[in-house]
């Protein structure tokens, strides 16, 4: 298992920033270090470079919204940029006979915004993400009634940064070849390397093509939805004796 400093020393390398059996000074190993995790950050925010989501979970009390993020009602580490689902648990049936319903993403402050009688209590259809920093919150609507609905929403998992140069990779084994190819191309830029043409265009192609398997290896397309007002009603079929 690699550790940073193994990743940055190959980037260092393979930008032609050092030489065979040449040792990078510790500028360049920190500087490289920091290229890094901004990197690392900058994934965080695309779904494609992700590989799982997260189910958190906060009982309802009544409250018109709930905190997200560090020491909040729902408390992770970093507040998330958004939601990518969101579900309502009917808490009245014990496990494993719990019910549980979409709701849908209202994608804008604006459409919350919309809403005339916000503190209206009954059976929650959609959600609002309100990403504050440091803490998001939640603004479920209709409220649900306190105890007996559970909010669940999805998140990206936590691409977390590096805290060390000797700590473990502990990413997925195709990140390994990504990471060194995106950091080189950009400490190709940073260092502005002197390299021709054809070889940057080499590193782009190797940093794009790395990517690219990360994106085929987690993508996932939900199936299409139709609003319930757009989809035409079934026909009766009387040789049947169904609606299709």
């Amino acid at each position: 298992m690699p550790t940073p400093l193994d990743l940055i020393n190959l980037s260092l390398f393979s930008a032609g920033i050092v030489g065979t059996g040449q040792t990078a000074s510790a500028q360049d190993v920190n500087n490289s270090f920091a290229l890094l995790n901004y990197m690392l950050s900058e994934w965080q925010r695309k779904r494609w470079i992700v590989w799982h989501l997260v189910d958190l979970a906060v009982v309802s009390n009544g409250s018109t919204s709930y905190t997200v993020g560090p020491g909040g009602n729902i408390n992770v580490a970093q507040r998330p940029d958004r939601l990518e689902a969101a579900y309502l648990r009917q808490l009245v049936a014990a496990p494993p006979f719990q019910v549980d319903f979409p709701i849908q993403i209202l994608e804008a402050r604006e459409d919350f915004a919309r809403i005339s009688l916000k503190e209206l209590t009954s059976f929650t259809r959609y959600m609002w993400y309100d990403a504050a920093y440091p803490t998001g919150a939640i603004y479920p609507w209709p409220l649900p009634n306190a105890t007996i609905y559970e909010l669940h929403i999805l998140i990206k998992e936590q691409l977390s940064q590096f805290t060390a140069l000797n700590q473990s990779f502990n990413l997925p084994l195709e990140y390994e070849n990504a990471v060194h190819w995106n950091l080189t191309d950009r400490l190709v830029t940073a260092y502005q390397a002197p390299l021709s043409p054809d070889q940057v265009n080499k590193i782009e192609r190797m940093a794009k093509s790395s990517l690219n398997t990360i994106r085929k290896a987690n993508t996932q397309i939900a199936r299409l939805t139709m609003p319930p007002n757009l989809v035409r009603p079934g026909v009766y079929n009387p040789y049947s004796d169904q609606i299709q």
